[in-house]
């Protein structure tokens, strides 16, 4: 399990660690996660074009099930479409909180 530095959401801080996480999925470094991942990391179509008379569609993927090293090896290595992201430590392990989110939920029994 992945934890962000206590140091960062101590007691006194005026923003929640789902707050921060919210905020640095929405712009990481120029390029929001949301734009190609959706509101919730569970991917969305990106762009439709035609291919052979066909149309198609680019779809993000669905990050909310990927294990912590793929999901870190995406942001610092890229992937045909997926941009490098230069982020520290403690922004990876926050994204990954904000795109567990869901699994988190479940297994506490909220809906």
């Amino acid at each position: 399990m992945i934890f962000i530095s206590s140091s960062l959401f101590a007691e006194t801080s005026f923003i929640t660690k789902m707050e921060y996480a919210s905020e640095l999925y929405k712009n990481p470094r120029g390029i929001g996660c949301q734009n190609c991942h959706g509101d919730d990391g569970h991917g969305k179509v990106i762009a439709r074009y035609i291919s052979k008379n066909k149309e198609k569609a680019l779809i993000g993927s669905d990050i909310t099930k990927v294990d912590y090293d793929t999901f870190d090896k995406s942001l610092s290595k890229g992937r045909r479409w997926m941009p490098i992201y230069y982020l520290t430590k403690d922004e990876k392990e926050a994204l990954y909180f904000f795109v567990t989110k869901h699994k988190r939920e479940l297994k506490n029994g909220d809906n």
